[in-house]
């Protein structure tokens, strides 16, 4: 980045920080006192919804994004029924009692390269927990899901990555896509680069790592430590949460109609959109219609080629080697990397 790239980074950090800070000190408003930041399809959404069985804790739904300032750069900035404002935020924790800690997930926070310093420049106080998956098996769950959301178009994995380069130049690019970032999949696993931004704005003992493999041997134990970490209560009855399953478009094309229906996007006109959005409240779209929508669209995953993976394992074995000297942990035997040094 250039010395004017920095500035201007650090000018609107500045700015940013300062219109917040005086829109929270001069009211009650209540923001979180932990964040889950990701990874997503790493185990976020379970523990998310583990956590939201104890009574010390309070969290909203899943997935604000509100601290990642590249999800709001694009026409239309943010999906609807997400916050736009300081105070929109602040009201999805406003049923939270005095007792009660306060808790967000969005798993893109750990990808994005600003929501570290505005989580630490309104919460510097907060703890952070953030799940690591090995590299090939969370991307090929990650390309998995984007195709379900309509970010990606490319069904094929291995093609996929490889267009990365031309994506970077902004060609290839899906027509309907609000976040063409996201399709640069090795930016999703430099974890160290991740961490070292949450590190640089918090504390070590305010940063909680863990590794998806743990959480799915055991997620009761896993959980029993995020309470700890979070100072709550860890000896109350959590019960166990299955991630959410990862799947493959089965039609492309009826995948297009449903994403449409359920959340008002795809390539169908904006007139057609716009008709289909006032019959269809939010809340049927997000609800009964995407279940509809999964049981017509989507299947179960096929096995993903072994030859692919371990190129890909080859591609980031550099990065899983920095990893474990980073959390001192050796995450290059548990994840099968020794055959790729």
């Amino acid at each position: 980045m250039s010395r004017s790239a920095d500035s201007a980074a650090a000018t609107d950090m500045r700015r940013w920080h300062d219109d917040h800070a005086r829109v929270v000190g001069a009211s009650s408003l209540r923001l979180p006192d932990f964040f889950i930041v990701g990874h997503g399809k790493s185990g976020t959404t379970a523990l998310y919804e583990m956590l939201t069985q104890h009574p010390q804790l309070h969290l909203p739904y899943k997935e604000p994004w509100f601290f990642a300032a590249e999800l709001h750069e694009r026409t239309p900035p943010r999906p609807e029924g997400t916050p736009h404002t300081l105070e929109e935020y602040a009201s999805l924790f406003a049923g939270a009692s005095p007792e009660q800690r306060v808790g967000e997930a969005s798993a893109l926070y750990l990808w994005s390269h600003t929501a570290a310093k505005r989580i630490a420049a309104l919460r510097p106080d907060a703890r952070i927990v953030a799940i690591l998956r090995e590299p090939a098996s969370f991307l090929y769950s990650l390309h998995l899901q984007l195709v379900e959301t309509y970010i990606e178009t490319e069904s094929n994995f291995a093609k996929a990555l490889a267009l990365e380069d031309e994506r970077r130049l902004g060609r290839q690019i899906p027509q309907y896509t609000y976040w063409p970032q996201l399709l640069l999949y090795s930016e999703h696993v430099r974890y160290v680069e991740q961490l070292r931004r949450y590190h640089a704005a918090f504390s070590p003992e305010q940063v909680l790592v863990l590794i998806y493999d743990d959480f799915r041997r055991d997620n009761e134990a896993t959980v029993r430590r995020v309470l700890r970490f979070l100072e709550v209560d860890a000896s109350l009855p959590i019960e166990g949460v299955e991630a959410n399953p990862t799947v493959r478009v089965r039609s492309q094309r009826l995948h297009e109609l449903m994403h449409a229906v359920s959340v008002g996007r795809g390539p169908l006109s904006l007139g057609v959109k716009a008709a289909i959005k006032a019959v269809t409240p939010q809340k049927l779209r997000r609800g009964p219609l995407r279940r509809v929508k999964e049981r017509l669209v989507f299947n179960a995953p096929s096995p993903p080629d072994a030859s692919v993976m371990n190129e890909v394992r080859h591609r980031f074995a550099g990065e899983v080697r920095a990893l474990s000297e980073y959390i001192g942990r050796d995450l290059v035997t548990l994840w099968g990397y020794d055959r790729f040094t």
